[in-house]
């Protein structure tokens, strides 16, 4: 029980002196779980939205194809992505590889499922009668979608949030996109990973301790922002 009280204090111990090498992987993190997340919930939105609202022939299929990607390996995400941003793939000329913005395209393949599904089944678990009286209104299709969007927004807020703590714990991705460069594309999770290998248990349950915390921020805000709306 020893380097558990030890990582506690290691961790206060990091926070309180801003140490240079903790603080680049927390940013790693929050800039790509932020920039995955935005770009999974302009994407997801929409589609998550078209396959609750909408009843089309393929929309079971569709659905079925969702879900199944909501368990999707991410260690093969990982191999996938990495696959077209090397030098040899389709996207290899655009650099995106071992950055951040490589490990940003890799969480939002992972997020966008989880915001498609999870705002899917918002839409279809309200009131039937909300489409016909928003067109009794007046309501053109943006705003259908807009005022829909907003009686579902606790789901969809569940969605985000869901995505969100995918993405801001994910290590096989982020491994195999970003490379785990210290003071690049380190974040905390391959950190974590890194420093366990090496037997710094202390420094280890220190970073867990802090991707805690974020999670618990992120939570509370959303738990407000719920409260607001």
């Amino acid at each position: 029980m020893d380097f558990l009280l030890q990582g506690l204090l290691t961790a206060i111990d990091l926070l309180l002196t801003r140490d240079a090498e903790t603080f680049s992987a927390i940013h790693a993190t929050l800039v790509v779980s932020s920039y995955s997340l935005i770009t999974s919930l302009t994407l997801g939105l929409p589609l998550g939205f078209c396959l609750g609202h909408f009843d089309f022939r393929l929309k079971r299929p569709a659905r079925v194809v969702v879900d199944t990607l909501l368990s999707l390996p991410t260690v093969f995400v990982g191999l996938v992505v990495y696959a077209l941003l090397t030098r040899k793939g389709p996207l290899g000329d655009w650099g995106l590889l071992f950055t951040l913005p490589g490990i940003a395209i890799g969480l939002t393949v992972l997020a966008l499922p989880i915001v498609v599904a999870l705002s899917a089944t918002a839409v279809e678990s309200m009131d039937r009668k909300l489409r016909l009286t928003l067109l009794s209104l007046g309501a053109d299709r943006r705003q259908l979608f807009l005022g829909t969007l907003w009686e579902a927004r606790h789901g969809i807020l569940a969605a985000a949030i869901t995505a969100y703590g995918r993405v801001m714990t994910e290590v096989g991705i982020a491994m195999m996109v970003g490379g785990n460069i210290k003071w690049q594309t380190r974040t905390i999770t391959t950190a974590i990973a890194l420093e366990t290998n090496k037997g710094e248990f202390a420094m280890g349950i220190a970073l867990g301790l802090v991707l805690l915390a974020i999670a618990f921020a992120v939570t509370v805000s959303v738990s407000f922002l719920r409260r607001r709306t």
